[in-house]
């Protein structure tokens, strides 16, 4: 193995070096320094004569004198079903004070782009225990479903909860043996407050044995950033697809994610896109989110949520706006509503899943459930705008079904919405207090529920109850 000592140049996490050969971009590189310690660096640009590498733990200690290798291979995540419980940094080493993991392979951390024609179309419901998520904007097996959230709202939370909550609720109930579930965790560039807040959550609630959880923090190299999803995914591939497990993939924060790769850009002095992100991040996130599915003759999935923190509340900002385009859909952490005191503070009515309809019904969750969600949503639009009529008119001006929708727009809030995060719901008592508050407005006015089912699940004797006040 040939080692170079001729090291041109060092910008921020890049270091350029001259070379005689031809090495292969994205190759793994280590670098000796004149201390005699050993850093990794992967080759981010590779021209005739020089190479420029990107560094994982810094370039701090690195100067002329540092020697550096070519190990002529691309970086590879040590996999093994014994994953599952442990804690690794975000380049894939063990934090936990564990054993050595024994890997059963090795693969490449790029992964292989899955063909189209060989994608399982996603239909099957996951339960998150979330009431805003489960009735309003189901997520389903294979989906890419991201939180569009904001600095200071309770994501953190939100996460723990669905990472400790979520389960495949059908395969359960079957008595055949079915597929494990599991949790693949990454975070990045979190404090280390956040991180002792989630591994102190994943340790008391028992979610740390059926998940896997990589922690780079936010005073860890940018560099291993953009390298700690990518490991994530890797290892959700092969417990999907070769170990026929059903995982859900939990990225926190996509943001910082992002900041990471603008760095690196402004480091290489790229000509930059919208807002000094590099022009190429839509491919970049698109790399990473279409990893997520299905695949014909393989009983695992691969279900991603990916968490992003909007900058200024932005939703048009380069971050959330081609995240958009790749998803299937959103989920609103909403920061009035959190102001109110909502847990969680989903804001239903701006979010979407567009599998949604394709993952709930008859079989899958309960056959009511579309049309619940449709009244649901309908009736809580209409009290959204008869609160800002009320601000002119007042509520005397109103008619006695306008006072109705705007009692259901309070109760949908305080009582289907907020919930805590410590609650886990199940489907049943989702559909069953989405019943309590349409109960709360006449049947004529249930004009998007089948009337058998009107039939079977409406309550007579709530039709009249008075709504508790959110203060009370």
């Amino acid at each position: 193995m040939k080692e170079y000592q001729t090291i041109t140049e060092i910008s921020g996490p890049l270091v350029y070096a001259e070379v005689d050969e031809a090495i292969g971009y994205d190759e793994i590189v280590e670098i000796e320094t004149a201390q005699g310690e050993t850093l990794r660096g992967q080759v981010l640009e590779s021209s005739e004569g020089v190479v420029a590498i990107q560094v994982f733990e810094g370039t701090s200690g690195i100067d002329q004198n540092a020697s550096v290798r070519f190990l002529g291979e691309t970086m590879k995540m040590p996999v093994t079903e014994d994953l599952l419980g442990r804690v690794l940094d975000g380049s894939g080493r063990p934090i936990d004070d564990g054993p050595e993991i024994v890997p059963e392979e090795r693969q490449d951390i790029v992964g292989a782009a899955i063909n189209p024609y060989s994608r399982e179309y996603p239909e099957e419901f996951i339960e998150t225990g979330v009431s805003a998520i489960d009735g309003m904007n189901t997520l389903v097996r294979g989906q890419k479903l991201p939180i569009f959230s904001s600095s200071g709202q309770p994501h953190s939370q939100l996460a723990m909860q669905i990472a400790r909550q979520a389960s495949v609720p059908e395969e359960e109930e079957d008595g055949e043996e079915s597929s494990e579930f599991a949790v693949i965790f990454g975070a990045m560039g979190i404090t280390q407050e956040e991180a002792n807040e989630f591994m102190d959550d994943f340790e008391r609630t028992g979610a740390l044995e059926r998940s896997v959880v990589f922690m780079n923090l936010a005073d860890d190299p940018a560099v291993e950033r953009t390298v700690t999803p990518r490991m994530v995914l890797t290892t959700a591939e092969y417990l999907a697809f070769e170990k026929d497990y059903h995982v859900l993939v939990i990225l926190t924060d996509m943001t910082n994610y992002c900041e990471a790769l603008r760095e690196i850009g402004a480091a290489r002095e790229e000509v930059p896109g919208r807002r000094g992100y590099p022009g190429y991040m839509y491919t970049d996130l698109a790399q990473l989110y279409e990893r997520a599915g299905r695949i014909q003759g393989r009983e695992g999935s691969v279900t991603q949520i990916p968490i992003l923190t909007m900058p200024g509340d932005d939703d048009t900002h380069p971050i959330p706006d081609l995240t958009g385009y790749i998803t299937e859909g959103q989920i609103y952490v909403d920061p009035d509503l959190n102001s109110q005191g909502l847990q969680p503070p989903i804001n239903v009515l701006p979010s979407l899943s567009r599998l949604m309809d394709d993952g709930i019904g008859e079989g899958l969750t309960r056959e009511d459930h579309a049309d619940v969600k449709d009244q649901m949503f309908a009736a809580y639009a209409e009290g959204e705008d008869l609160r800002d009529l009320v601000n002119i008119v007042g509520r005397e001006a109103l008619s006695e079904l306008d006072n109705k929708y705007l009692d259901f727009a309070d109760a949908f809030e305080s009582e289907f919405v907020d919930q805590g995060f410590d609650q886990n719901r199940d489907i049943e008592e989702t559909l069953s207090i989405g019943w309590d508050l349409l109960s709360m407005l006449p049947k004529d006015a249930l004009n998007r529920i089948d009337e058998e089912f009107i039939e079977e699940y409406y309550r007579e004797d709530d039709s009249e109850r008075k709504v508790i006040e959110a203060a009370d």
